[in-house]
């Protein structure tokens, strides 16, 4: 694996071996190699270094390697029939990039992927990851069921951004990005995105956005805490997408 490029002391940590297995790991359909497979994998992969929005690869480009985000943050950028970009999500450390590359007839990526400040990533070797999916079904299978799920969740974009009231598709957002727990109290949003490109995923302005959150804590449903956002009362929420602006 190739050497990561001066690394801050905040961030050197992030690129030891065992931070760096921990992390293909956490990506569901190879959390089923063991410490061996993961190693050599990593024997084959490398670390880059991205600059603010620099461009990791571009949509339509030939996929030969899959991406891990290790530590920063990723838009990813769908170019449109008319000439427009439009942002899908953006993805912070943990994150694969590029898999549905996996998928096409053609070997290409499906979309852009910029960085959004200062990002560290591991590149993958996409024929090692298609060789693991021949040699390990049950990665195969992860990988289909993550698929379906992407899918899904790709859907669910689509169907928010065709919601015509802004507020709306806010709530939704928030809605959507809570934590799974059955514990009562408050439950926590990280608001890690730059706002900017939270308003672009949203379609709408950043001061349009600003306006939302200050009415959503007004309210008393959220509180704002720098990169928290606290919601302090779901069922206030839930009842703002009934309730027409």
């Amino acid at each position: 694996m190739d050497s990561v490029p001066s690394p801050s002391s905040s961030t050197e940590l992030l690129f030891r071996p065992r931070q760096l297995r921990d992390l293909v790991h956490g990506v569901p359909w190879l959390s089923a190699l063991d410490d061996d497979e993961v190693d050599a994998l990593l024997a084959a992969s490398e670390v880059r270094h991205l600059k603010s929005r620099e461009w990791l690869f571009r949509q339509d480009a030939p996929a030969h390697w899959l991406y891990i985000v290790i530590s920063g943050v990723v838009r990813l950028v769908r170019d449109t029939i008319d000439g427009r970009q439009a942002t899908i999500r953006c993805v912070e450390r943990g994150g694969p990039l590029g898999q549905l590359s996996m998928v096409s007839s053609e070997g290409v990526y499906l979309y852009s992927t910029e960085a959004l400040r200062r990002t560290h990533v591991l590149a993958i070797p996409a024929p090692r990851c298609r060789a693991l999916m021949d040699t390990h079904p049950a990665c195969r299978a992860e990988f289909m069921s993550r698929l379906a799920l992407e899918l899904t969740e790709r859907l669910e974009d689509m169907a928010l951004l065709t919601q015509a009231d802004a507020m709306a598709r806010l709530v939704s957002y928030i809605l959507r990005q809570l934590p799974g727990s059955r514990a009562k109290g408050p439950r926590v949003v990280r608001l890690t995105i730059p706002k900017r490109w939270l308003a672009a995923q949203l379609a709408m302005t950043p001061e349009t956005l600003s306006r939302l959150l200050g009415k959503l804590r007004d309210s008393g449903a959220i509180n704002i805490d720098r990169q928290r956002l606290v919601v302090l009362d779901e069922q206030k929420l839930r009842d703002t997408l009934l309730t027409d602006d």
